[in-house]
C-alpha cells in the first residue's frame, strides 16, 4: 500500500514537471518586444552673408536618397515658386519626406537662424536645404541630397554655399518682377521665360552698371559664398 502511494506522488510530480516544461515552452514562443524608436535630430543653421539681400525663410526638408534639383536641368515647380516668390510650402509638401519644416522670418544680412528637425528611425536620412535671395527674380541658395548617414552625435558638417538660378524667371532686374523690398513686387509666376535649367547665378547687375530698367542697386549684389550653413547632428 505504502508503494502504490509513493509511485502516485511519482506520477504527480513527473505531471508538474511536464507542465512546468510546457508552460516554458510557451514563453519561448512570445514574441520578441519591439526595439524603441531611435530619434535623430539635427541642428541647422542659415548664416545670411550678404550686404544687402535678405532670404526667404529657410525650408529643409529630409528625404530618402533623391536629389530635389540638379544643375544643368530643369527646376521642378515647387523650386519654380521658392526661388521665384520665396515660398517653401510647396517644396516641403511631398508626403513621401520623412521630415519637413520652414523658417518662421526672413533672414536678413548678416543675421542667421537656427531651426532643429527630428526624424525618427532614418539613420542615413538624405537633407535639402532652400532659401530665396528675395532682392532677385530667382536665385537661391541651398543644398540637395545631401547624406547625413556619417555624421554622428555632437558632429558638425560646415558649408559655404554659392548662389543658383532657378532658370525659370528672367533676370530682368525690373521694377514689378522682385518679391523683397527693394520692389515688392509679384514673387511666383507659373511662365517661364529665361534658360529653364537650374545653373550658377550670374549676379545682380544694378540700374548703376547700366541695366536702365533696374530697380536694384549696388547694395543688393553679393559675392560668392553667399550663404554659410552649418549642421549639427543633437540626438
Amino acid at each position: 500500500m505504502m508503494f502504490q502511494q509513493r509511485f502516485s506522488l511519482s506520477l504527480i510530480g513527473l505531471g508538474c514537471l511536464a507542465l512546468s516544461a510546457c508552460g516554458g515552452s510557451s514563453n519561448n514562443s512570445q514574441p520578441a518586444p519591439e526595439p524603441d524608436p531611435v530619434s535623430y535630430s539635427y541642428e541647422v543653421t542659415v548664416q545670411n552673408l550678404t550686404q544687402g539681400q535678405p532670404l526667404s525663410p529657410v525650408a529643409i526638408v529630409l528625404h530618402n536618397n533623391v536629389t530635389l534639383w540638379t544643375i544643368g536641368e530643369p527646376a521642378t515647380v515647387a523650386l519654380e515658386v521658392l526661388a521665384e516668390g520665396g515660398d517653401g510650402s510647396d517644396f516641403i509638401g511631398d508626403d513621401s519626406f520623412y521630415a519637413s519644416m520652414t523658417g518662421t522670418a526672413p533672414i536678413g544680412a548678416g543675421a542667421s537662424d537656427t531651426l532643429t528637425i527630428t526624424v525618427t528611425d532614418e539613420a542615413e536620412s538624405f537633407i535639402s536645404v532652400a532659401t530665396m535671395l528675395v532682392n532677385t527674380n530667382d536665385a537661391f541658395a541651398g543644398i540637395s541630397g545631401h547624406s547625413l548617414a556619417e555624421l554622428t552625435l555632437n558632429d558638425t558638417m560646415v558649408m559655404m554655399l554659392p548662389v543658383l538660378d532657378a532658370g525659370t524667371e528672367a533676370n530682368s532686374e525690373a521694377a514689378g518682377t522682385i518679391p523683397g523690398p527693394a520692389d515688392d513686387g509679384e514673387g511666383f509666376n507659373s511662365e517661364r521665360d529665361d534658360a529653364d535649367v537650374v545653373s550658377f547665378h550670374p549676379g545682380v547687375v544694378s540700374g548703376e552698371d547700366g541695366l536702365t530698367l533696374s530697380v536694384l542697386t549696388s547694395a543688393h549684389r553679393f559675392d560668392n559664398p553667399a550663404v554659410k550653413l552649418s549642421i549639427t547632428r543633437v540626438e
